[in-house]
């Protein structure tokens, strides 16, 4: 009988601190890399497609245009990229295959050891493969802040900075929610009303400023994300 109850004392902490463990664990930035390296993958994709559909030939150079043809890609300039694949095809395989590694690491292992390094690594394949200038950029920030997963910022707890972290934590879905939407009207969207309408019903300018909102988002949606889980103590 006290056997039991020193064993039942024994197991009682370590069931609280898995139990805090659990509840420390760094969800915003895993989410919000996950949520935007689906956006990276869904474009690597779209890249990886143009070039199949240029056949098996042999590119010009190193320098690529994934959609030379497609009036709907005029606005993003045919999606330039690169490859050092010398075959259009087989670039576009390459580049699909790419894009779902990637997004089969940023959902399910960003948050082991090395995560994120793993994830920088991706995007530099990708850049390599096809998968245009965009998306890699994009990967590369997202294994940046990856790294920072689980790690302290004990800064964020300091006024001003504390002030500006909660205000970033409450903002955080807000802000992730507004890069997503910036990066779906770039592509589907525009490429949609593009390809439907005539590449002309669609400004010029309206594609820059898609661009820059979502570049902009993107930052501000890591560090916010960082903040939220720095606020929760994870």
């Amino acid at each position: 009988m006290t056997a039991s109850l020193a064993s039942a004392s024994a197991q009682a902490p370590s069931r609280t601190v898995a139990g805090a463990h659990a509840r420390r664990t760094p969800l915003a930035i895993r989410r919000t890399v996950a949520t935007l390296g689906g956006m990276v993958a869904v474009a690597g994709i779209e890249h990886g497609v143009g070039e199949m559909l240029q056949g098996s030939v042999a590119p010009a150079g190193i320098a690529i245009l994934s959609w030379p043809d497609s009036n709907a890609f005029r606005l993003l300039g045919g999606e330039p990229a690169m490859t050092i694949v010398p075959n259009l095809f087989i670039t576009g395989v390459l580049a699909i295959v790419a894009s779902v590694v990637f997004f089969g690491w940023a959902t399910l292992f960003i948050h082991r050891r090395h995560g994120g390094l793993v994830l920088i690594a991706l995007s530099g394949v990708l850049l390599l493969v096809g998968g245009g200038f965009a998306p890699p950029f994009i990967g590369l920030v997202l294994g940046l802040a990856a790294t920072r997963i689980g790690a302290s910022v004990r800064w964020w707890g300091t006024p001003p900075a504390g002030r500006l972290a909660q205000a970033l934590s409450k903002a955080w879905p807000w802000v992730l929610a507004l890069d997503v939407a910036s990066l779906v009207a770039l592509f589907p969207g525009i490429v949609v009303v593009a390809g439907a309408l005539g590449s002309r019903a669609v400004p010029e300018a309206v594609a820059y400023v898609l661009m820059l909102a979502a570049f902009v988002f993107l930052p501000l949606s890591l560090v916010a994300a960082l903040a939220a889980d720095a606020r929760t103590g994870a």
